[in-house]
């Protein structure tokens, strides 16, 4: 059975009558990755605040294992911040050791974790190097590393692949599946929805405060009652096009993307561009894909205050 490890209850937050958190639950389990995106503004960071006592809610309830969150738990929590929260003018490795103090290692315990964290992310060279001296990449290194540090259970990250390079992107990704094998909960934000696709087994989707939706992805995608059909032909789409069986959702030259119902039977597309496909797939909707569908239906419904705050 999956054991829940993290899990926020009806949390509302307001600032000066601006609804930033309303009623929003969720959980992150151990194990696994869980990806945490909305639009800008939707309350990600209110809520990661509010996990690490940096914001108090209005209302509701921060659990850890079933119990309130305490300042014993937040020590077995790591926060990477997406404003840079380490010291420019201070060494790499001097900084590590001190965030590994104030998580409650010892000099010695630190000082080993902060050499070793240093060669998995490729830093050893740099470990005597100002932060600030150092690229944007390496910097957000370091940043995981101190977040890292002291073997959290929870492992919060706000926007860590933020104008890094594909090379960088995939080391860390590596890296966020080896601490949540390693059994911890993690939870990050992002706007790169195909990054998110790619890495976590769970997601949380938020718009004005509220999730709109949650839950493992792969049977978020499998649930979903439509599908999409993409079909590149080297002959007339003309006729695929009259055949109205879904709507068309993205048309460039000889390639078409349809959204058509579930259980909808590729005979019928197929045969419309005859022998001239040159290819055809029929899948579940991205997490891109069901990401505007969630955040648009939340807003077509959503209630005036919700709107207004929105505003």
């Amino acid at each position: 059975m999956v054991v829940s490890v993290l899990q926020l209850r009806d949390v509302c937050k307001e600032y000066e009558g601006v609804r930033a958190l309303h009623r929003c639950g969720f959980r992150a389990v151990a194990g696994r990755l869980t990806g945490f995106v909305g639009p800008n503004g939707a309350g990600k960071t209110t809520a990661m605040r509010v996990i690490f006592g940096l914001v108090s809610p209005d209302s509701g309830e921060t659990l850890w294992h079933g119990q309130a969150v305490d300042p014993s738990a937040r020590r077995r929590f790591g926060y990477m911040p997406e404003e840079r929260g380490l010291y420019p003018r201070m060494r790499v490795r001097d900084q590590l050791v001190f965030f590994g103090r104030l998580s409650g290692l010892s000099s010695a315990h630190a000082a080993r974790e902060a050499d070793r964290w240093l060669d998995t992310l490729g830093l050893t060279g740099r470990a005597l190097t100002h932060l600030d001296d150092l690229s944007h990449g390496n910097q957000q290194r370091v940043q995981l590393a101190a977040a890292l540090l002291h073997a959290p259970e929870l492992v919060v990250l706000d926007e860590p692949f933020s104008g890094l390079d594909p090379f960088v992107m995939e080391s860390m990704s590596a890296l966020l599946r080896e601490v949540s094998r390693a059994g911890a909960a993690v939870l990050f934000s992002s706007h790169q929805l195909d990054v998110v696709e790619h890495l976590c087994e769970d997601v949380v989707v938020i718009d004005s405060g509220r999730v709109v939706l949650e839950g493992r992805l792969d049977e978020i995608r499998d649930a979903a009652p439509y599908r999409y059909v993409d079909v590149t032909t080297t002959g007339d789409v003309r006729s695929l096009l009259g055949l109205q069986v879904g709507a068309v959702v993205a048309r460039d030259g000889g390639h078409v993307r349809l959204r058509v119902p579930r259980g909808s039977d590729p005979k019928t597309w197929l045969q419309a561009v005859g022998s001239d496909v040159e290819r055809v797939s029929y899948e579940p909707p991205t997490l891109s894909e069901l990401f505007r569908t969630a955040v648009t239906a939340a807003r077509e419904s959503a209630d005036p205050a919700v709107a207004d705050a929105r505003t």
